[in-house]
Protein backbone atom coordinates (compact mmCIF):
# COMPACT_ATOMS: atom_id res chain seq x y z
CA UNK A 1 0.00 0.00 0.00
CA UNK A 2 2.55 2.56 0.99
CA UNK A 3 4.45 1.63 -2.47
CA UNK A 4 1.30 1.94 -4.11
CA UNK A 5 1.05 5.73 -2.60
CA UNK A 6 4.95 6.46 -3.43
CA UNK A 7 4.22 5.63 -7.09
CA UNK A 8 0.81 7.35 -7.25
CA UNK A 9 2.68 10.77 -6.16
CA UNK A 10 5.72 10.23 -8.31
CA UNK A 11 3.62 9.93 -11.16
CA UNK A 12 1.38 12.77 -10.65
CA UNK A 13 4.28 14.87 -10.32
CA UNK A 14 5.69 13.81 -13.27
CA UNK A 15 2.66 13.72 -15.50
CA UNK A 16 1.93 17.49 -13.90
CA UNK A 17 6.02 18.55 -15.02
CA UNK A 18 6.20 17.08 -18.49
CA UNK A 19 3.53 19.20 -20.07
CA UNK A 20 5.06 22.35 -18.93
CA UNK A 21 8.37 21.60 -19.72
CA UNK A 22 7.70 20.20 -23.16
CA UNK A 23 5.61 24.12 -23.51
CA UNK A 24 8.12 25.68 -22.34
CA UNK A 25 10.02 24.75 -25.60
CA UNK A 26 9.21 26.77 -29.34
CA UNK A 27 7.83 23.70 -30.88
CA UNK A 28 5.55 25.10 -33.65
CA UNK A 29 3.56 21.71 -33.84
CA UNK A 30 3.12 22.12 -30.16
CA UNK A 31 2.08 25.58 -30.26
CA UNK A 32 -1.63 24.69 -29.13
CA UNK A 33 -0.17 22.89 -25.66
CA UNK A 34 1.30 26.64 -24.66
CA UNK A 35 -1.72 28.34 -25.83
CA UNK A 36 -3.31 26.28 -23.47
CA UNK A 37 -1.18 26.05 -20.61
CA UNK A 38 -0.70 29.68 -20.49
CA UNK A 39 -4.96 29.91 -21.00
CA UNK A 40 -5.30 27.70 -17.76
CA UNK A 41 -2.45 29.28 -15.68
CA UNK A 42 -2.89 32.52 -16.66
CA UNK A 43 -4.14 34.93 -13.69
CA UNK A 44 -4.07 38.55 -12.56
CA UNK A 45 -2.24 40.49 -14.93
CA UNK A 46 -1.70 38.56 -17.42
CA UNK A 47 -5.49 36.70 -17.78
CA UNK A 48 -6.19 38.35 -21.13
CA UNK A 49 -9.65 39.34 -21.66
CA UNK A 50 -9.93 36.54 -23.94
CA UNK A 51 -9.66 33.92 -21.62
CA UNK A 52 -12.75 34.92 -18.70
CA UNK A 53 -14.50 31.91 -19.51
CA UNK A 54 -14.51 29.46 -16.67
CA UNK A 55 -12.46 31.98 -14.28
CA UNK A 56 -13.03 32.43 -10.49
CA UNK A 57 -11.94 36.06 -8.62
CA UNK A 58 -7.91 35.46 -7.76
CA UNK A 59 -8.55 36.35 -4.23
CA UNK A 60 -9.75 32.76 -3.98
CA UNK A 61 -6.02 31.74 -3.45
CA UNK A 62 -7.00 32.07 0.17
CA UNK A 63 -8.27 28.64 0.01
CA UNK A 64 -4.84 27.49 -0.95
CA UNK A 65 -3.51 27.95 2.14
CA UNK A 66 -6.49 27.24 4.15
CA UNK A 67 -6.67 24.02 3.16
CA UNK A 68 -2.95 23.45 2.90
CA UNK A 69 -2.50 24.37 6.49
CA UNK A 70 -5.44 22.49 7.92
CA UNK A 71 -4.25 19.47 6.13
CA UNK A 72 -0.58 19.87 6.66
CA UNK A 73 -1.58 20.65 10.53
CA UNK A 74 -3.05 16.79 10.34
CA UNK A 75 -0.62 15.02 8.39
CA UNK A 76 1.86 16.85 11.49
CA UNK A 77 0.18 16.23 14.45
CA UNK A 78 -0.32 12.86 13.22
CA UNK A 79 2.84 11.64 11.93
CA UNK A 80 4.48 13.54 15.33
CA UNK A 81 2.26 11.30 17.59
CA UNK A 82 3.19 8.03 15.59
CA UNK A 83 7.21 8.91 15.48
CA UNK A 84 6.58 9.37 19.17
CA UNK A 85 5.79 5.87 19.87
CA UNK A 86 8.91 4.89 17.73
CA UNK A 87 11.48 6.89 19.79
CA UNK A 88 11.59 3.81 22.21
CA UNK A 89 11.71 1.50 18.96
CA UNK A 90 14.52 3.54 17.68
CA UNK A 91 16.92 3.63 20.10
CA UNK A 92 17.18 3.03 23.94
CA UNK A 93 19.03 5.64 24.64
CA UNK A 94 20.01 7.10 20.96
CA UNK A 95 23.06 6.27 19.79
CA UNK A 96 25.81 8.18 17.67
CA UNK A 97 26.59 6.40 14.67
CA UNK A 98 30.18 6.20 13.18
CA UNK A 99 32.23 9.78 13.07
CA UNK A 100 31.91 9.66 8.69
CA UNK A 101 27.97 8.83 9.20
CA UNK A 102 28.30 12.25 10.83
CA UNK A 103 30.49 14.44 8.47
CA UNK A 104 28.38 13.53 5.24
CA UNK A 105 25.11 14.94 7.21
CA UNK A 106 23.97 11.65 8.45
CA UNK A 107 21.64 11.26 11.44
CA UNK A 108 22.80 10.14 14.87
CA UNK A 109 20.40 7.22 15.23
CA UNK A 110 22.10 3.94 14.49
CA UNK A 111 20.00 2.78 11.45
CA UNK A 112 20.96 -1.05 11.70
CA UNK A 113 17.05 -2.23 11.90
CA UNK A 114 14.06 -2.21 10.07
CA UNK A 115 12.43 -0.38 13.09
CA UNK A 116 15.17 2.25 13.36
CA UNK A 117 14.73 3.25 9.89
CA UNK A 118 10.93 3.38 10.06
CA UNK A 119 11.68 5.75 13.30
CA UNK A 120 13.89 7.44 11.40
CA UNK A 121 11.77 8.02 7.75
CA UNK A 122 9.10 9.57 10.75
CA UNK A 123 10.64 11.64 12.53
CA UNK A 124 12.79 13.49 8.93
CA UNK A 125 8.88 13.39 8.04
CA UNK A 126 7.68 15.51 10.89
CA UNK A 127 10.79 18.06 10.27
CA UNK A 128 10.07 18.27 6.94
CA UNK A 129 5.92 19.00 7.71
CA UNK A 130 6.94 21.06 10.47
CA UNK A 131 8.93 23.44 7.52
CA UNK A 132 5.68 23.12 5.69
CA UNK A 133 3.72 24.53 8.01
CA UNK A 134 5.58 27.36 8.73
CA UNK A 135 5.40 28.24 5.09
CA UNK A 136 1.47 27.88 4.79
CA UNK A 137 0.89 29.19 7.64
CA UNK A 138 2.57 32.14 6.72
CA UNK A 139 0.93 32.32 3.41
CA UNK A 140 -2.62 32.10 4.41
CA UNK A 141 -1.61 35.14 6.76
CA UNK A 142 -0.52 37.37 3.76
CA UNK A 143 -3.49 35.81 1.71
CA UNK A 144 -6.00 37.90 4.28
CA UNK A 145 -3.44 40.48 5.94
CA UNK A 146 -0.95 41.45 2.86
CA UNK A 147 -2.62 41.26 -0.89
CA UNK A 148 -5.42 43.08 -1.63
CA UNK A 149 -6.37 41.43 -5.06
CA UNK A 150 -7.92 43.29 -7.75
CA UNK A 151 -11.99 42.73 -8.17
CA UNK A 152 -10.95 42.14 -11.60
CA UNK A 153 -8.29 39.89 -11.31
CA UNK A 154 -9.09 36.63 -12.09
CA UNK A 155 -7.76 32.36 -12.01
CA UNK A 156 -9.04 29.60 -14.34
CA UNK A 157 -11.47 27.08 -12.64
CA UNK A 158 -8.82 24.15 -13.60
CA UNK A 159 -6.29 26.10 -12.16
CA UNK A 160 -7.73 26.78 -8.67
CA UNK A 161 -8.57 22.80 -8.19
CA UNK A 162 -4.54 22.03 -9.49
CA UNK A 163 -3.63 24.74 -6.88
CA UNK A 164 -6.14 22.50 -4.43
CA UNK A 165 -4.45 19.52 -5.70
CA UNK A 166 -1.27 20.82 -5.14
CA UNK A 167 -1.41 21.62 -1.76
CA UNK A 168 -2.56 18.27 -0.57
CA UNK A 169 0.05 16.00 -2.99
CA UNK A 170 2.63 18.45 -1.46
CA UNK A 171 2.58 18.43 2.11
CA UNK A 172 1.80 14.30 1.16
CA UNK A 173 5.12 13.72 -0.46
CA UNK A 174 6.97 14.42 2.13
CA UNK A 175 5.69 11.99 4.56
CA UNK A 176 4.94 9.79 1.88
CA UNK A 177 7.91 6.70 3.07
CA UNK A 178 5.91 6.43 6.32
CA UNK A 179 2.32 8.11 5.36
CA UNK A 180 0.57 4.52 5.22
CA UNK A 181 2.12 3.21 8.43
CA UNK A 182 0.87 6.82 10.20
CA UNK A 183 -2.65 6.23 9.00
CA UNK A 184 -2.79 2.92 10.23
CA UNK A 185 -1.61 4.02 13.35
CA UNK A 186 -4.24 7.12 13.51
CA UNK A 187 -6.66 4.21 12.41
CA UNK A 188 -5.93 1.57 14.91
CA UNK A 189 -6.24 4.67 17.98
CA UNK A 190 -9.73 5.51 16.45
CA UNK A 191 -10.60 1.95 16.80
CA UNK A 192 -9.18 1.76 19.69
CA UNK A 193 -11.33 4.47 21.11
CA UNK A 194 -14.54 3.34 19.61
CA UNK A 195 -14.19 -0.34 20.99
CA UNK A 196 -12.69 0.78 24.71
CA UNK A 197 -13.82 4.23 25.42
CA UNK A 198 -11.89 7.25 26.44
CA UNK A 199 -11.55 5.77 30.36
CA UNK A 200 -10.01 2.56 28.91
CA UNK A 201 -7.74 3.68 26.28
CA UNK A 202 -3.85 3.63 27.54
CA UNK A 203 -2.46 6.52 29.21
CA UNK A 204 0.95 7.59 27.22
CA UNK A 205 2.79 9.97 29.70
CA UNK A 206 4.31 12.85 27.39
CA UNK A 207 7.67 13.76 27.79
CA UNK A 208 8.83 17.20 26.02
CA UNK A 209 12.77 16.05 25.83
CA UNK A 210 11.32 13.10 24.12
CA UNK A 211 9.50 14.96 21.70
CA UNK A 212 12.11 17.41 20.68
CA UNK A 213 15.13 15.34 20.98
CA UNK A 214 15.18 13.03 17.94
CA UNK A 215 14.32 16.37 15.85
CA UNK A 216 18.07 17.71 16.76
CA UNK A 217 19.39 14.42 16.05
CA UNK A 218 18.86 14.23 12.52
CA UNK A 219 21.66 15.13 11.02
CA UNK A 220 23.78 18.53 10.34
CA UNK A 221 21.73 18.46 6.48
CA UNK A 222 18.48 19.33 8.23
CA UNK A 223 19.89 22.39 9.57
CA UNK A 224 21.54 23.42 6.47
CA UNK A 225 18.03 22.39 5.29
CA UNK A 226 16.36 25.04 7.88
CA UNK A 227 19.28 27.70 7.01
CA UNK A 228 17.91 27.78 3.18
CA UNK A 229 14.18 27.10 3.89
CA UNK A 230 14.70 30.30 6.26
CA UNK A 231 16.49 32.44 3.61
CA UNK A 232 13.53 31.90 0.86
CA UNK A 233 10.82 32.35 3.76
CA UNK A 234 12.22 35.94 4.95
CA UNK A 235 12.81 36.90 1.03
CA UNK A 236 9.12 36.09 -0.30
CA UNK A 237 7.66 37.73 2.55
CA UNK A 238 9.78 40.95 1.64
CA UNK A 239 8.71 40.44 -1.44
CA UNK A 240 5.17 39.92 -0.88
CA UNK A 241 4.73 42.70 1.12
CA UNK A 242 6.59 44.85 -1.84
CA UNK A 243 3.64 43.44 -4.26
CA UNK A 244 0.73 44.08 -1.72
CA UNK A 245 1.88 47.76 -1.29
CA UNK A 246 1.95 48.52 -5.05
CA UNK A 247 -1.73 47.52 -4.73
CA UNK A 248 -2.48 50.01 -2.11
CA UNK A 249 -0.51 52.91 -3.28
CA UNK A 250 -1.69 52.42 -7.11
CA UNK A 251 -4.50 53.52 -8.96
CA UNK A 252 -7.72 50.66 -8.95
CA UNK A 253 -6.17 49.38 -12.28
CA UNK A 254 -3.14 50.65 -12.42
CA UNK A 255 0.22 48.62 -12.25
CA UNK A 256 3.62 50.18 -11.10
CA UNK A 257 7.14 48.34 -11.62
CA UNK A 258 8.23 46.78 -8.24
CA UNK A 259 11.63 47.58 -6.37
CA UNK A 260 13.44 46.58 -3.73
CA UNK A 261 14.80 42.97 -2.51
CA UNK A 262 15.20 40.37 -5.30
CA UNK A 263 12.86 42.79 -7.52
CA UNK A 264 15.90 44.26 -8.38
CA UNK A 265 17.66 41.39 -10.35
CA UNK A 266 14.35 39.46 -11.29
CA UNK A 267 10.70 40.16 -12.04
CA UNK A 268 9.64 37.07 -10.13
CA UNK A 269 11.80 37.16 -6.73
CA UNK A 270 8.69 35.89 -4.94
CA UNK A 271 8.61 32.62 -7.22
CA UNK A 272 12.27 32.32 -7.07
CA UNK A 273 12.29 31.97 -2.94
CA UNK A 274 9.42 29.73 -3.62
CA UNK A 275 11.51 27.64 -5.69
CA UNK A 276 14.73 28.11 -2.83
CA UNK A 277 11.79 27.11 0.22
CA UNK A 278 11.03 23.50 -1.88
CA UNK A 279 14.81 23.15 -2.27
CA UNK A 280 15.38 23.14 1.38
CA UNK A 281 13.28 20.01 1.18
CA UNK A 282 16.06 18.29 -1.30
CA UNK A 283 18.84 19.65 0.81
CA UNK A 284 17.02 17.82 4.37
CA UNK A 285 16.57 14.49 2.68
CA UNK A 286 19.94 14.42 1.29
CA UNK A 287 18.65 14.10 -2.23
CA UNK A 288 18.06 10.81 -1.88
CA UNK A 289 13.99 11.19 -1.70
CA UNK A 290 12.94 10.60 -5.77
CA UNK A 291 9.22 11.94 -4.77
CA UNK A 292 10.87 15.32 -2.75
CA UNK A 293 13.30 15.51 -6.12
CA UNK A 294 9.86 14.91 -8.94
CA UNK A 295 7.43 17.81 -6.80
CA UNK A 296 10.76 19.81 -6.17
CA UNK A 297 11.26 19.76 -10.73
CA UNK A 298 7.44 20.38 -10.83
CA UNK A 299 7.80 23.63 -8.67
CA UNK A 300 10.55 24.52 -10.95
CA UNK A 301 9.01 24.15 -14.31
CA UNK A 302 5.65 25.89 -13.12
CA UNK A 303 7.06 28.85 -11.53
CA UNK A 304 9.56 29.32 -14.01
CA UNK A 305 7.14 29.01 -16.82
CA UNK A 306 5.24 31.50 -14.83
CA UNK A 307 7.79 33.75 -14.48
CA UNK A 308 8.75 34.04 -17.89
CA UNK A 309 5.26 35.12 -19.03
CA UNK A 310 5.47 37.92 -16.02
CA UNK A 311 8.72 38.57 -17.47
CA UNK A 312 6.98 39.42 -21.14
CA UNK A 313 4.14 41.15 -19.67
CA UNK A 314 6.16 43.34 -17.46
CA UNK A 315 8.66 43.84 -20.56
CA UNK A 316 5.18 44.57 -22.83
CA UNK A 317 3.54 47.08 -20.36
CA UNK A 318 6.89 49.18 -19.54
CA UNK A 319 8.75 50.45 -21.83
CA UNK A 320 11.36 52.01 -18.89
CA UNK A 321 10.92 48.33 -17.37
CA UNK A 322 14.89 47.51 -16.25
CA UNK A 323 16.77 45.52 -19.06
CA UNK A 324 19.10 43.97 -16.31
CA UNK A 325 16.26 41.71 -14.89
CA UNK A 326 16.34 38.23 -15.11
CA UNK A 327 12.61 36.39 -15.42
CA UNK A 328 13.25 34.26 -12.66
CA UNK A 329 16.95 32.69 -12.04
CA UNK A 330 19.30 35.24 -12.26
CA UNK A 331 22.11 35.11 -14.99
CA UNK A 332 19.90 31.75 -16.79
CA UNK A 333 16.43 32.65 -17.01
Amino acid sequence: MEELLVQFLRAAWLAATLPIVIASFSIPNLSFLRRTLIGLAGRGKIMQSSQQKFTIPQRLFFHFYLVAFLWTTLLLVATWAYAYRMVPVVAEPFSYSTITSFLTGGSTIRADSHKVKQGYAAWEAVSLLLLMEFHVLRRLFESIHVFDYSPSARMHVIGYFTGLFFYIAAPLSLCGDCAVEVFNFVANLVTEFIVKGKNQMQVTELDIWQVLNPLIRLGWKHWIAGAVFLWGWIHQYHCHKILGSLRHSAEEEEYVIPHGDWFEIVSSPHYLSEIVIYASFVVATGGCNLTIWLLFSFVVANLSFAAVETHKWYRQKFKDYPSNRFAIIPFLL
